[in-house]
């Protein structure tokens, strides 16, 4: 969502970083910058007016200028500030002090209302509530049908008195709904009502007449995130119609720019209480404005990782991976396991872009073929137990015939294995306590690698071997100096740092 946003907020702060001191000009030129990038995101006018003035005063305040590092610190400004327009801290629903609580959710047709209905009834239940799903939208065609089916998908009860499609009341049945939970002991109700593709009085008085005959605790308008400025218009016109207390935001995971999100929490000054980021049912999680002002910045959220990792991984099975990697027993069924695991997680896209520094991959991000994990379970799949549980037995007949029975090439059967055992011998060394040396990465000072010693010695022993005492002293000193025997600091045999053109 925030990509082109994060991109060129990234760049702007790259130039900063190479100043060892800001002056107001520098100042200046990086708000201009960055006022570029949230007005093409489609942030409301009045926000990034607000938001640069802010961020402005403090950098030419004694903050920056007294600071050890001034980039640092103006990088440090713009995230507490980002932090505040998308509503500083995050709010959490109000309950009822006494059962049901009941939480209206309002907004236009198409913005996701009823699917989300379903995901926060599954969220609730999840903490332990006891939620029932209201039909109160009567007028879009299959809508009381598509909240049955949400609901079958949630194992949450539907109360839908009417067909819909045009007929009954809404506000009857949204009465009605209060009655049954409290005969039935539903502790959460959550009323879905109809929306139009545009606001209208209509849509706004029957919203209002909802609110008014089921005295809601919260009231959620639920808005597109790829709607732009309009979302901050449709927002103000059901805040000022229907009165609501909280915002959703849905399709955090499309490619448009983000605005709604940096806008809505700001003019109207209604928290933003959830967002959807994906199609599936899970998809779904409280909102934290410091979290996604780390995710905008490209500075990561590794809470939210480590949440959705605690929520799927058991604590005793993930005790007995580690006992098996110790003893150099891990085989490909569980490797297998892992990824079904790391499946229940959700994307692995959204995953891996809550790492930070991840926005300067994001093209790599961008063509990474999530079906792959399909691909490397069907190989394993098509194996015996005991290829499963001892590779090293895998022959070239074996491996033709693994092939088949996955519909993939030998080639693929022979990459998978030679992934998998890299992977186990870098688990193990994590398990042992050590720190493994990932392929393609330098390797880093002190941490020392396989056979280092070894090329060190034979580093210090070699020499040049010119029968020329005078030749023989400046290729020396020209190898202890990092160069190539034979060339200068500046020839282009070499480099001062040792490395060729």
């Amino acid at each position: 969502m925030f990509g082109n946003l994060s991109d060129r907020l990234i760049d702007t702060f790259k130039n900063l970083r190479s100043k060892g001191k800001l002056s107001p000009a520098d100042i200046d030129a990086t708000l201009r910058e960055i006022r570029r990038a949230l007005l093409e995101a489609d942030v409301a006018l009045d926000v990034v007016k607000a938001f640069t003035g802010s961020v402005r005063e403090r950098a030419l305040g004694d903050e920056v200028s007294k600071a050890l590092n001034p980039a640092q610190q103006v990088v440090q400004i713009v995230n507490e500030e980002l932090v505040q327009i998308l509503g500083g801290e995050q709010k959490k629903l109000t309950f009822a002090k006494n059962p049901p609580t009941v939480i209206m959710l309002a907004g236009l047709q198409g913005a996701g209302k009823t699917t989300l209905a379903g995901k926060l009834a599954k969220w609730l239940k999840d903490q332990g509530q006891t939620p029932i799903l209201v039909a109160a939208d009567l007028q879009r065609p299959n809508a009381v049908n598509q909240l049955q089916v949400v609901g079958e998908r949630v194992d949450v009860p539907v109360f839908a008195p009417e067909p819909g499609n045009g007929v009954g009341n809404p506000v009857k049945v949204a009465q009605d709904s209060i009655k049954h939970a409290k005969q039935k002991m539903f502790s959460v109700v959550i009323v879905d009502t109809a929306g139009r593709l545009g606001v209208d009085e209509e849509l706004m008085q029957q919203a209002s007449d909802i609110r008014a005959a089921v005295d809601p605790d919260e009231v959620l308008f639920v808005v597109d995130s790829m709607l732009g400025q309009d979302a901050v218009n449709v927002a103000k016109a059901f805040d000022e119609g229907v009165g609501i207390t909280g915002v959703v935001l849905t399709k955090l995971d499309g490619d448009a720019r983000g605005g709604a999100a940096l806008s809505v929490a700001s003019v109207t000054g209604k928290p933003i209480i959830f967002a959807s980021n994906g199609e599936g049912i899970d998809a779904f999680e409280p909102f934290y404005p410091d979290r996604m002002a780390s995710r905008i910045l490209d500075m990561g959220d590794v809470l939210t990782l480590i949440e959705q990792t605690q929520k799927t991984f058991d604590e005793a099975e993930a005790r007995a991976m580690a006992e098996k990697l110790a003893k150099d027993a891990f085989t490909l069924e569980d490797f297998m396991e892992q990824m079904q695991q790391l499946r229940k997680m959700g994307s692995l896209k959204s995953m891996l872009a809550m790492m930070p520094g991840t926005g300067q991959m994001r093209q790599q991000l961008d063509n990474f073929d999530e079906r792959e994990i399909d691909r490397t379970e069907a190989i394993i799949r098509s194996m015996t137990p005991a290829e499963r549980r001892q590779p090293k037995i895998l022959n070239g007949s074996r491996r033709a015939r693994i092939a088949k029975g996955s519909g993939m090439t030998v080639t693929d059967v022979n990459s998978l294995v030679n992934r998998f055992e890299q992977a186990a011998k870098m688990m193990k060394t994590v398990a042992k306590g050590g720190v493994p040396q990932m392929p393609g990465m330098p390797q880093m000072p002190g941490m020392g690698s396989f056979g280092g010693g070894k090329s060190k010695a034979k580093d210090k022993k070699k020499g040049s071997k010119s029968g020329n005492p005078a030749k023989r002293a400046a290729e020396e000193a020209a190898r202890l100096a990092g160069n190539k025997p034979g060339s200068d600091a500046t020839g282009s045999a070499g480099s001062a740092f040792g490395l060729g053109n």
